[in-house]
């Protein structure tokens, strides 16, 4: 398996070396910028598979960054762990909400930061396997699992990580109907205690992508979402 590529995007510097070094020692190939401008000159130039981002950034902060990269095709896709020392419910769901798909809150052990890395990899890799098939179409919508594509009418429309994931998730339960707290487990591999507005958010944004598919998914009132069968 080929390395994957991380940008540690973290203005402080002896927490960019100790996240450098302990990258490096996991087996990551690694590159760092110490604030947002830097930061997404190299997303653009390195193509990591990952970016570690520190919420408290000088000049313009990580949940501009963040909001930045979703917004670039180029980088729509890439995966987003936000670094905060802040334990606000706020901040967290305000980076959620913008695409990040984990949050790491400061003082963290590099063990854990490691794990929760490898865990938003493999959701945004397509290593899942089950039961679900290869691909999925219906009408003019299709969906590559394995590629991680989505076509709309012949046109391919680019989801992030976390969007590909629960669009994935609500096909394969197609018809049924599937609560923000199972979507929160399944989508985000963590159980966000209260969170469920975040789910909203993102059901919100893929209907927009969805485009004329849009009321495909339905809103169940007071329980989740429900993909029409």
């Amino acid at each position: 398996m080929p390395d994957y590529k991380i940008l540690v995007v973290e203005d402080h510097r002896d927490t960019r070396e100790l996240l450098k070094y302990n990258l490096a020692s996991a087996g990551f190939d690694v590159a760092a910028a110490e604030d947002g401008a830097e930061g997404l000159d190299r997303a653009r130039g390195f193509h990591p598979d990952l970016v570690l981002l520190d919420l408290m950034l000088p000049g313009m902060d990580g949940l501009e960054v963040c909001r930045k990269l979703k917004q670039d095709p180029g980088t729509s896709g890439v995966p987003v762990i936000m670094l905060t020392a802040k334990g606000e419910e706020i901040d967290r769901i305000v980076g959620l909400e913008l695409g990040a798909d984990d949050y790491v809150v400061k003082p963290f052990s590099p063990r854990e930061l490691i794990l929760r890395i490898k865990a938003v990899l493999r959701r945004s890799g397509g290593n899942e396997t089950g039961s679900r098939p290869s691909a999925w179409e219906r009408d003019g919508l299709k969906v590559d699992f394995e590629a991680h594509q989505l076509e709309i009418d012949s046109e391919s429309v680019p989801l992030t990580a976390t969007e590909f994931k629960l669009l994935s998730e609500l096909i394969t339960g197609q018809g049924k109907v599937q609560t923000r707290d199972h979507l929160l487990d399944t989508v985000w591999d963590t159980h966000f205690e209260g969170y469920s507005r975040t789910v909203d958010t993102h059901v919100r944004r893929l209907r927009q992508k969805l485009g004329p598919y849009a009321e495909w998914i339905e809103t169940v009132r007071g329980v989740g979402y429900r993909f029409r069968s």
